[in-house]
This record gives structure tokens, C-alpha cells and sequence, in this order.
């Protein structure tokens, strides 16, 4: 695959800021509002990173995924995670062909964009080969390992409600997951747009905006941007105090969680404040794109305990006392 080639970095920032503008505005065609849930997905996959999207059903989880998929000119399958779904379903397996011999034949997961819908609702060892490919960005069947193409972006969505018969994703698996995006319903008047637009014979002609080769050279661009060294220790700083019972811990943490974010929650904020900061054409991030990007990357990582749960306490609220 040929890289798109910029003759410099500014001018490349300057293409990803107007990619972004026209992806956003080419997705609004077909998605009504959830504004910060389509700029979450897009800063994620710039950074090459997977996205957890949480909402009730019916609130266009799949769709926004398919139309996203559709203007940058990618792959896309949709799984649909089921309790009696088997690795092989996802990863593919061998078939024994006309001539007697073993050839594999690949599953969905080998595209560019993957929806798992409803990861939740498997068994843990399914889950483990998709969290696995997510990785490795490579599935290895019987000992021959099979490379996935190039960018590679997995969607899982969870439904928040209706835990019986699921199985959680465990805290390690789900630290794989560079943001968790939670949806909420429409406003109003968004609501009535829905309706009227899908009442109604419409048929939405999407251009592809970006392709995925820009994609490739954008997610390289993400991570030449320099950051100064006062805003990455501002985000490692936000990402050790989430820590309980250690010296930078915030009374707020100490009360009300059991287990503080790692590591790769300090890299992806750093990542993600600088594909923030790119988007809105700024060469360098500042502590406001971390800031933005903090909820996304640290509402997964953060584990609340029994008194947190017995007062309400969400990890927003832990989050929101820490900026």
C-alpha cells in the first residue's frame, strides 16, 4: 500500500483537520447529533486504537459504525456476538478442499472495520480470540500465523442493561480498548429529526472521504506531533492519582476506588490529546486536549468500591474531581 506522502508535517496536520471536518460533515447526512460520540470513534481510530461504545439499544450503535466505515472508504463486517459463538466463527478455520487439501477459509475478522455487537453477551474464551486479534492485529490458526489488513479498528458495543446471561469483560481485557464511549439518548428536537428521517423515503448518497492509505499516514502524523513535556506530565500526573493508597492518590480516589488506572491509560492520553489537538488544526496538544480526552480513556480503567456503589458514585464523578 502506497502512504500518502505531505511535503510537510504542518501540511499534514492541515489535511487531517480538513478530513475531519469533512467526515463529520458527511456523517451528518445519515447520524443525527451524538457529535462527541463520532468525534471519539474518529480520534480512536487516527490513533489506532479500539473503541467500546456502551448504550441502550435503538440508539444507532451499528449504524453509525457501517456510515463511518462507508465515508472512509473501508472493509466493514459486523459480528454478532451470541453465547454460542465459537472463536473459529470470528478467527476463521481450515476446510479440507476438492483437492484433499487443508486451506483456510478467513473469518470476519479479517477486515479493516470489525462491530462486535454485544461482546458481552459470549463466552470468555470467544471473547479472548477477538481481544487477541485486537493485539496482535494477527490470528494464528493451527501454529500458521495469519496477518489482518491494514488499518485495523475494532467497534465492540455493550448493552449497559440486561446483565443476565452475560459474561463482563475483565478489567485486563478491557484496558485493550483505547476509549469507552458511552451513548445517551437524543434530545428532543435530534429525536424528531430521527423520526422524520426515517419515516420517509431518503436515500443518502455518502462520498468516501478519506482512504486507507491517508489513514496509515494519519495515524504515523499522530504520533510525530511533539508534545511539551509539562502537558505529558500533566496526563501522567491525572493517570497516577487515579491510584489508590499511593502518595499522588486524591482523597477522592482513596475513598471511593479499589484499583487505579495503568500504564497504557498514560499513552493513550497522550495519543489521544494529540490527535485532539490535530483535528482542530493545533500542531501541538495542550492540557485542554487532555482534558477532553481524559473521560474517554479513564472511565473503563478505574475500578469504583462497595462505597462508591452504595452512594451513587459513578466513575464520572471521580473523573470530573480529578480534572
Amino acid at each position: 500500500m502506497a502512504q500518502v506522502e505531505y511535503k510537510t508535517d504542518v501540511e499534514a496536520v492541515d489535511a487531517l483537520a480538513q478530513s475531519y471536518k469533512d467526515l463529520t460533515q458527511e456523517i451528518a447526512k445519515v447520524i443525527v447529533g451524538q457529535d462527541e460520540v463520532v468525534k471519539a470513534v474518529i480520534i480512536s481510530l487516527f490513533s489506532n486504537g479500539h473503541s467500546l461504545l456502551v448504550g441502550v439499544p435503538g440508539l444507532a450503535k451499528t449504524l453509525l459504525v457501517s456510515t463511518i466505515a462507508e465515508v472512509l472508504d473501508l472493509d466493514f463486517k459486523r459480528i454478532q456476538f451470541t453465547p454460542d459463538l465459537m472463536p473459529s466463527d470470528i478467527t476463521g478455520s481450515e476446510i479440507l478442499d476438492e483437492e484433499r487439501h487443508f486451506r483456510f477459509n478467513r473469518g470476519p475478522i479479517f477486515s479493516n472495520i470489525v462491530l462486535a455487537d454485544e461482546i458481552n453477551r459470549t463466552p470468555p474464551k470467544t471473547q479472548a480470540a477477538l481481544l487477541e486479534a485486537m493485539q496482535e492485529r494477527s490470528v494464528t490458526v493451527s501454529g500458521v500465523r495469519h496477518a489482518l489488513p491494514n488499518p485495523f479498528f475494532v467497534l465492540a458495543t455493550q448493552n449497559p442493561i440486561e446483565q443476565e446471561g452475560t459474561y463482563p469483560l475483565p478489567e485486563a481485557q478491557l484496558d485493550r480498548f483505547m476509549f469507552n464511549i458511552p451513548l445517551d439518548y437524543p434530545s428532543y428536537d435530534e429525536e424528531i429529526q430521527v423520526v422524520k428521517g426515517t419515516t420517509a423515503l431518503q436515500n443518502y448518497e455518502l462520498s468516501h472521504i478519506v482512504t486507507a492509505d491517508q489513514i496509515l499516514s494519519f495515524q504515523k502524523l499522530i504520533r510525530k506531533i511533539p508534545i511539551a513535556d509539562n502537558v505529558l506530565e500533566y496526563a501522567v500526573n491525572m493517570v497516577t492519582k487515579t491510584r489508590p493508597n499511593t502518595e499522588r492518590a486524591t482523597p477522592t480516589v482513596n475513598e471511593y476506588i479499589s484499583w487505579g488506572a495503568g500504564p497504557r491509560a498514560s499513552q493513550y492520553l497522550v495519543l489521544g490529546a494529540k490527535c485532539h489537538a490535530a483535528i482542530y488544526g493545533k500542531y501541538s496538544p495542550d492540557q485542554e486536549d487532555v482534558q477532553a480526552v481524559a473521560p474517554f480513556v479513564l472511565r473503563h480503567r478505574i475500578v469504583r468500591n462497595y462505597k462508591a456503589e452504595a452512594e451513587g458514585i459513578s466513575e464520572e464523578r471521580v473523573i470530573e474531581s480529578l480534572l
